[in-house]
């Protein structure tokens, strides 16, 4: 072993199939986004279209059948294989955006939304990932899928108007299944298969530590935030293209002039933000502000969802929020997690995140139809000021990073003597050594410093 595993590049095998898994995830996921700034006005053309109800089911409905296969596809993929159980669900994905493409009602759009959202691949993508790279450059691949996902939601609410300019919305559905037929092709082809498939902790959720996960109160802190993160997007998306065509005028295919700077503007805001919360171990403080401005920006809504200017106003408070709350949850999540559930934490909180999509668009969908748009934000806002409450009474996340290192095989007796000799050395802060997984993960003080010279010597020995 490498004595600076860490400074160690990933190599072209770990890079193809990091690069590839996220270009699959980001199809998936740009599948679900492209129709968000526009479908609501959409929808209103179609038979039911005047119940805003079934406009929101349409939006939420695949974020209760991913919240429901989530986990169980990734479970699957352990014994029948990632590669088979990833070409299930685009194959799912493909039929269901099918079924959407063809549909000349709302009650059809719900039913190919729902198929999309059963081809769950997410956890079968991740354990992929993980079967694919070192533990020490494990980290990298899953922040490469993150990025992905980011850059995904921002470009759609560009392109979506765009593209409905040109092909309307059956035909970025039927675009969205021959992408998602295109990724299956990448999967067979590109993305390389593993020499061993096995389960890893740290990527993936494991039945016997889900107790553990739901009974830690920090942990059900994050997850009400993620639930209200996403509830809040999609009931948003159920109301904003209206508020915004109303108000201003503008035909949805032209939404874009607004979400472009608007989105440029929040990047830049979030970037330093970020970077400060990291680097100062501040992080707390950075999460409760974007939590506060959340808050804001729905109070603002509730009180301005009939003024052009307020709209955008909202926007501009809504995604400076959004980025760095999208952007530090996991990062905390990894930080407050026990090291060797990181993986069923994780598993928890994306199974959260779905959940708040289906309740998000359904009860957007409800208050905009019987209780007009405000009664939207009004809601949004309640569930942010309950997730400021939380927020503010959270522990702050420890100033920690983690550290993989691959462990060759020693007995369960070797491993618990491993684990007390890393456990004594200066800055490591929680050390669990998996005999039966071959891997070593560390927290590590981001402070106070390290000796990683020293991890790698004995983890060697």
């Amino acid at each position: 072993m490498s004595s600076t595993p860490s400074l160690d590049k990933m190599n072209s095998t770990e890079l193809r199939g990091s690069a590839s898994l996220a270009s699959i995830y980001g199809l998936r996921m740009l599948g679900m986004f492209l129709i968000l700034p526009i479908f609501a006005i959409y929808a209103e053309t179609l038979p039911s279209g005047q119940n805003h109800l079934m406009i929101g089911l349409a939006l939420g409905a695949y974020g209760l059948t991913q919240a429901i296969f989530q986990l169980p596809f990734g479970m699957a993929s352990d014994r029948f294989g990632r590669k088979r159980v990833i070409y299930v669900g685009l194959v799912l994905f493909v039929i269901g955006s099918l079924v959407a493409a063809l549909a000349h009602d709302l009650p059809m759009i719900i039913l190919g939304r729902s198929i999309q959202g059963a081809g769950a691949v997410s956890a079968a993508v991740t354990a992929l990932v993980a079967d694919l790279t070192r533990e020490e450059h494990r980290t990298k691949a899953m922040a490469m899928i993150g990025g992905t996902i980011g850059i995904t939601f921002a470009m759609s609410l560009i392109l979506g108007p765009v593209l409905n300019q040109w092909i309307g919305v059956p035909g970025i559905f039927l675009m969205t299944a021959v992408l998602a037929a295109a990724a299956i092709l990448v999967v067979k082809f590109v993305v390389p298969d593993p020499v061993i498939s096995s389960f890893h902790s740290d990527a993936q959720a494991k039945t016997g530590k889900l107790k553990e996960v739901l009974k830690d109160v920090q942990l059900l802190r994050l997850n009400f935030g993620i639930f209200a993160l996403h509830a809040a997007q999609m009931a948003m998306f159920v109301v904003v293209p209206f508020a915004i065509k109303k108000t201003s005028g503008m035909d949805a295919n032209d939404h874009w002039l607004i979400y472009l700077p608007v989105l440029v503007s929040s990047f830049v805001l979030m970037v330093p933000a970020i970077i400060y919360g990291e680097k100062k171990a501040k992080l707390k403080q950075v999460f409760v502000a974007a939590i506060a401005t959340m808050l804001v920006a729905q109070l603002a809504f509730a009180f301005s969802i009939d003024y052009f200017w307020g709209i955008v106003f909202s926007l501009g408070a809504y995604f400076v929020a959004f980025n760095v709350l999208e952007a530090s949850l996991p990062s905390i999540i990894t930080k407050i997690a026990p090291a060797a559930s990181k993986g069923t934490a994780i598993g928890v909180y994306n199974t959260t995140q779905s959940l708040g999509v289906f309740v998000g668009g359904t009860v957007g969908g409800y208050l905009s139809h019987y209780h007009g748009f405000a009664s939207v934000f009004v809601f949004c806002s309640v569930l942010m000021a309950l997730w400021l409450l939380f927020g503010l009474s959270m522990k702050a996340p420890p100033a920690v990073k983690s550290k993989m290192y691959h462990l060759k095989k020693i007995s369960a007796a070797q491993a618990k003597t491993l684990a007390t000799k890393l456990a004594a050395l200066q800055g490591v802060r929680e050390t669990v050594v998996l005999a039966d997984e071959g891997m070593v993960i560390l927290k590590v003080d981001m402070q106070q410093g390290w000796d990683e010279a020293a991890v790698v010597r004995l983890i060697g020995e």
